[in-house]
């Protein structure tokens, strides 16, 4: 059984709420600033402790380079309850692979899956459509890297601070989301990238999905 104290057990709610309405971790400075830390390292003290104890994990030199580890178990050894699960067999998902996605045509086209992946719902904050591929470096202090696989649950809409994946003319393009009124950005998370600007109902821009989680291999 993991005892947190009554702090590390706000963070790691806090880490928990971050993924479930955004689909990634907060960035350590986030986690001070919403839990009045005087500066960042006071929290990454907090998610050292969390990491040593074994809720998290932490990815070297990655803002939201945090991952919850075993949180089913973690919340059923905190009760005392013992969590029974399906054969593993019958939870997999089967998930389409997207790669580039030609100009004009649905991101689901045939002529777009490269694949199909067998992977575990219970990876994700939401139950996602189809894996993109990641191609750029626009949202690298997000933890999102050349060649990673995305998994995206469609949507049209979103909320501020979601990282969704958008088409933009001939281009489809993956950024954090934030709308004023009528106006959007599509803000990258690399200072060597700028803003999108669009506005609600330009043509040309649809909001394709939401993403909810990250494969990413390791070899």
């Amino acid at each position: 059984m993991i005892k947190l104290t009554a702090r590390q057990q706000q963070i790691l709610d806090l880490i928990k709420e971050a993924i479930e309405n955004t689909g990634f971790p907060p960035t350590r400075a986030e986690i001070a600033t919403e839990l009045g830390f005087r500066s960042a390292n006071a929290a990454e003290e907090h998610l050292q402790a969390l990491a040593r104890k074994g809720a998290i994990e932490l990815s070297p030199g990655m803002s939201r380079g945090i991952r919850l580890r075993s949180s089913d178990t973690l919340a059923s050894s905190q009760s005392g309850r013992q969590l029974v699960l399906p054969h593993p067999a019958l939870m997999q998902l089967n998930l389409p692979l997207v790669g580039r996605v030609a100009a004009g045509s649905p991101i689901l086209a045939q002529e777009h899956i490269e694949a199909s992946y067998q992977v575990d719902p219970a990876l994700f904050s939401a139950k996602p459509d189809y894996l993109l591929k990641v191609r750029g470096m626009s949202m690298r202090d997000a933890g999102i890297l050349e060649g990673d696989l995305l998994a995206v649950k469609k949507s049209a809409t979103a909320r501020n601070g979601q990282i969704v994946v958008a088409r933009l003319g001939d281009d489809v393009t993956v950024k954090r989301y934030r709308k004023t009124g009528s106006a959007i950005e599509l803000i990258p998370e690399n200072p060597d990238f700028q803003t999108l600007h669009v506005t609600t109902g330009e043509t040309g821009f649809a909001l394709e999905g939401l993403v909810v989680g990250l494969l990413r291999s390791w070899h």
